[in-house]
């Protein structure tokens, strides 16, 4: 099996050509290959140091990148993003929201910079795009009834008991559910799935732990539903490992590599990490670290055997 995402695989309509996609290198650590930026008249970073700012595309999903009610540009990823991005002279982060499926077309072409979304590492994007060393890793929950009535854990527990599970439509958790073989209905929102919950609907929405747990806190919902403890699903005898990156293209390559040199002395801080996301509900379970800070190993596709 191969890795999955928080999202699911970007429609055929919005892949990218094959002459693009031939293009070799899936970012990390070390960067992508050797060119300096894909616009001409010098790199995108040195255009960006000049301007002092840098846009980045975003789906307005909160705790991650949204704007908030007063119209500020916040969440996570954007938190390291300002943190990055002042330290390569760049103060300015400013935010352009598109549908996630329009997130890698329009990077390539060239809509907005950088895209900042907790965009999970996973081999067919890595080919469209340059994924930045791991920002955050994400595990799976449960939201059920106050009580969790059907002591529902883990996704087996689901199959097991016949529950009415409830997913987002392009979520991870639908393709964990297909691959069980479990029936599952879909809904176009967090907000929906904890409709569905709360009105009897459905017996279990799952998603990432992280953003049920927001979920929760912003919809006041606490009274009637709760989320379970996170777990890393198992499909098929493997673990579901992932982690969310910053997106680049991949002509990007100086843009890449003096973002990835100034994010993971973040990353590998644990109290820097928690400093910077803590306030958006990230927690030290949340930093990458092991095979999830390992861009080119989430590239590869290659899943661990469930213990």
């Amino acid at each position: 099996m191969t890795l999955r995402t928080r999202r699911s695989v970007i429609a055929a309509a919005a892949v990218l050509t094959a002459s693009s996609l031939a293009l070799a290198g899936c970012g990390g650590s070390s960067g992508g290959s050797s060119g300096g930026g894909g616009n001409g008249g010098g790199s995108t970073l040195a255009k960006l140091q000049k301007a002092g700012k840098v846009t980045v595309g975003i789906n307005g999903e909160d705790p991650y990148s949204y704007f908030d009610k007063n119209g500020k540009l916040t969440g996570a990823t954007i938190a390291l993003d300002r943190a990055v991005y002042k330290k390569l002279g760049i103060n300015t982060v400013e935010g352009k929201k598109v549908d996630w499926n329009a997130l890698i077309p329009g990077l390539n072409a060239k809509q907005f910079d950088e895209v900042s979304a907790g965009m999970s590492v996973l081999p067919d994007r890595c080919k469209q795009a340059a994924f930045s060393y791991p920002e955050i890793t994400y595990e799976t929950a449960l939201l059920v009834p106050k009580g969790n009535p059907k002591h529902l854990h883990t996704m087996q527990d689901i199959k097991k008991t016949g529950a009415n599970l409830v997913t987002e439509n392009g979520a991870i958790e639908a393709g964990y559910a297909k691959d069980l073989g479990i029936q599952t209905q879909t809904v176009g929102s967090p907000q929906d799935g904890l409709q569905a919950v709360e009105s009897g609907q459905a017996d279990v929405f799952a998603l990432t732990a992280i953003s049920l747990r927001t979920l929760v806190k912003t919809q006041n919902a606490g009274s009637k539903v709760e989320v379970t403890k996170a777990f890393t699903a198992t499909v098929n005898g493997k673990l579901q490992i992932g982690a969310g990156a910053a997106v680049f293209r991949k002509s990007d390559t100086s843009l890449l590599n003096a973002y990835n040199k100034e994010l993971k002395k973040i990353i590998d801080n644990p109290a820097e990490f928690k400093k910077i996301v803590g306030p958006f509900g990230f927690t030290e379970a949340e930093r990458p670290k092991g095979k999830t800070a390992d861009t080119k190993y989430l590239c590869s596709g290659q899943l661990p055997d469930a213990k």
